[in-house]
């Protein structure tokens, strides 16, 4: 409960009328002291009226990319009976606020206002909760309460479509390694029959064409598995415009592009942060598979976990993550996303090459380009990540 300035001169007047009242034993003083005192009770218990309210928020959607349109219903209903809702509210969107018209609300009735959410920041844009504000005729009381939960609205980075996904590897039996767009049971050739050789793998159209009986021989390949390593170290984004680090806003962009590709593709996909957000677990996380990569109302997917990401003073956090990715080996293809500050820690990422046969290192927002044959790697400077989608192509076998 606050006292506006008025109250508080009203309360000051009270004191000194009563106090001069009592002292001169004026009575004219001391019933204008009573009457401003009861005035500021008065109005401290018509402030402390609780009105029954139930707030509603309907987020459309409560996820887009960047820079997509996204909007806020927010429903107000009066569940009194007894009397009308004379208040002023106001709703928090982001940093700003909105007003939210609920005056004279009468019992049973319900008042509607909507509006937009700023999405030209990835971010996670918190909204609520209601504030209502209640006052007493004469102004003196003001109290406002909460209403409502708040509801946030996830910005995801901007996805730039990309036109393959990298390849997995394949080892045949003579050691050789092999790029296979999907893991699977693959035939690979035709041999004899032998004693012992399952009936079902007779192939019966050759077997009838050269008159003995011919089996198929398959190969195992192995299904692609995507590591995504982001590195947000502030150190690895030094450059800032208005406040915003640009390199890194870009390389979210190229990991929120490359596990959506893999999605679409149905392969796995590992989204690692090189200094872990505070609710992730120290052990590591398994690749998601493609039904887990879209976000369920509650879940915290891949795109959710880009769009809270956040830079980190970690300034060890590349060589602990990469520490990590050589024992765990999550998987056959990692993906190095980095800003012009994370040069200097290629050479822990070149370390990974013989637990990952395929490493590809992007750098954003570099003055100069990276020296060909880096640490061995095969190293993509872009300066943002539409770059990054265009040159992907001709880097997607390396």
């Amino acid at each position: 409960m606050g006292i506006t300035a008025r109250g508080v001169g009203l309360l000051v007047a009270a004191v000194v009328l009563l106090g001069a009242g009592f002292r001169f034993a004026y009575p004219e003083l001391t019933l204008l002291g009573a009457a401003a005192g009861a005035a500021v009770g008065y109005a401290a218990l018509v402030a402390a009226w609780r009105p029954r309210l139930t707030v509603t928020r309907r987020a459309d959607p409560d996820r887009v990319a960047r820079g997509e349109p996204a909007s806020m219903t927010v429903t107000v209903r009066n569940t009194g009976r007894l009397r009308s809702a004379n208040l002023l509210a106001e709703d928090r969107c982001g940093e700003r606020t909105v007003p939210v018209p609920v005056l004279r609300l009468r019992p049973g009735r319900d008042t509607e206002v909507r509006y937009d959410v700023p999405t030209d920041r990835r971010g996670v844009v918190p909204v609520g909760p209601l504030r209502v504000t209640r006052r007493d005729p004469l102004g003196l009381v003001a109290l406002a309460r909460p209403y409502g939960a708040a509801v946030p609205v996830w910005v995801h980075p901007r996805i730039h479509p990309l036109t393959a996904v990298p390849r997995g590897s394949g080892r045949s039996l003579d050691g050789r390694v092999d790029g296979v767009p999907h893991g699977s049971i693959t035939f690979d050739s035709l041999r004899e029959y032998v004693v012992g050789d399952e009936l079902r793998r007779v192939h019966w159209r050759t077997s009838a064409r050269v008159g003995e009986l011919m089996v198929r021989e398959n190969v195992d390949t192995s299904l692609p598995r995507l590591v995504v390593l982001l590195d947000n170290r502030a150190a690895a984004h030094p450059q800032r415009v208005g406040g915003v680090a640009q390199s890194f806003e870009s390389a979210c962009e190229a990991a929120a592009s490359i596990v959506t590709a893999a999605h679409r593709a149905d392969l796995p996909v590992l989204l690692l942060l090189a200094a872990a957000e505070p609710a992730e677990p120290t052990k590591p996380a398994e690749p998601v598979e493609p039904a887990q990569v879209g976000e369920a109302d509650g879940a915290l997917g891949p795109l959710d976990r880009l769009a809270a990401a956040d830079l980190s003073a970690d300034g060890d956090a590349v060589r602990a993550a990469t520490t990590r990715l050589r024992q765990d080996r999550l998987g056959d293809t990692l993906i190095f996303l980095t800003g012009p500050g994370g040069r200097d820690e290629l050479g822990h990422v070149g370390a990974l090459r013989g637990a990952y046969p395929s490493v590809m290192v992007a750098v954003f927002g570099a003055a100069e380009p990276t020296p060909p044959g880096t640490a061995g790697l095969v190293v993509v400077d872009a300066a943002d990540g539409a770059q990054f989608a265009a040159e992907w192509d001709g880097v997607r076998r390396w």
